[in-house]
């Protein structure tokens, strides 16, 4: 007897009327923003020369410093066979000069020989000596040339372009591949007439071929192009398998006034949506237009349109 009794009050007791009040809500404007990488680098083929090999193709991730292809010049083995015989040359114009001065150390000592003379031959030695060591140096130079035929990527990344193929012939600076690195963002372009209400680490709602996610406003660029202000976001995790790829971003662009109810004190009759009110004579159950929904502090609340007014105090669904 006791439990109905208190079952009996607990239902005869009306839950408490909330007070209807304005609320400050965000107007989120939809624009589509672009999936880029930070920095953008070709791969460039330092020497001329034919491209005979090519390790890489659009997609493939690299890292800083690997070696995409190798270009040969066949002219550097050529320059490097002639300077190499020209070393051996000079080399036996060495031997043969320092054997001519050891000898004219020899007479000299005899008396044969004279100063002058050996003067002349330390000349020679050195001479030859010196186009040895121009010669090493300039052989020195051909390697590096032939060492420069790897390309090499500029920075860790993912390759976005390849223009050329395996037995292209390059020429010095042309492009072998395009690397994206420096981790990828998100590239708005946003009408001028919403840049003045964008501002710096404000939070954007992005929709992801993943689902939803959040990126944080790292930058807006000052110059307007064609009308539109250029905004980069930064959004952690960011799918990188397409870039220029295209997503919807939802900016805040204005703050607003409206009138919020929980998503659970609308009910549907007919067709029509109510809300229930708590008035002097009872509840009374008043039609509404429902606008859109809104999360507001993790509760799901419903903008209504027309129905209702600041003040009203809304009560139990029925």
């Amino acid at each position: 007897m006791l439990r109905i009794l208190i079952l009996a009050t607990a239902l005869a007791t009306p839950l408490a009327a909330e007070p209807l009040a304005l609320t400050q809500v965000t107007e989120w404007k939809a624009v589509y923003g672009r999936i880029e990488a930070r920095d953008r680098l070709p791969a460039r083929a330092r020497i001329g020369g034919t491209l005979v090999t090519l390790t890489v193709a659009e997609g493939d991730s690299v890292t800083a410093g690997q070696e995409l292809g190798r270009i040969v010049d066949d002219k550097l083995g050529f320059q490097l066979s002639a300077v190499d015989a020209q070393i051996e040359t000079l080399t036996a114009q060495l031997t043969n000069a320092q054997t001519e001065l050891q000898r004219g150390e020899d007479l000299l000592k005899r008396g044969v020989s004279t100063a002058q003379r050996l003067d002349a031959l330390r000349t020679q030695v050195d001479v030859v000596s010196g186009q040895i060591a121009a010669q090493t140096a300039q052989r020195k130079v051909l390697e590096q040339q032939a060492a420069e035929g790897r390309v090499i990527a500029p920075v860790a990344g993912r390759v976005l372009d390849v223009p050329q193929a395996a037995g292209a012939v390059v020429l010095p600076g042309e492009a072998v591949a395009l690397i994206g690195g420096g981790g990828f963002f998100l590239r708005l372009a946003v009408p001028e007439r919403h840049a003045t209400h964008l501002h710096q680490g404000d939070i954007i709602q992005i929709e992801t071929p993943t689902g939803p996610a959040q990126g944080t406003l790292a930058r807006l660029y000052p110059l307007i192009e064609n009308g539109r202000v250029l905004a980069d976001v930064d959004v952690p995790g960011l799918p990188d398998g397409f870039v220029d790829a295209r997503v919807v971003v939802r900016l805040p662009v204005a703050q607003r006034s409206a009138l919020l109810v929980p998503a659970h004190a609308i009910t549907s009759r007919a067709g029509l949506d109510f809300v229930t009110l708590t008035t002097p004579d009872g509840p009374v159950a008043r039609v509404v237009v429902p606008g859109q929904r809104q999360d507001i502090n993790g509760a799901t609340m419903v903008e209504i349109l027309s129905g209702l007014q600041e003040g009203d105090e809304i009560g139990a669904a029925e």
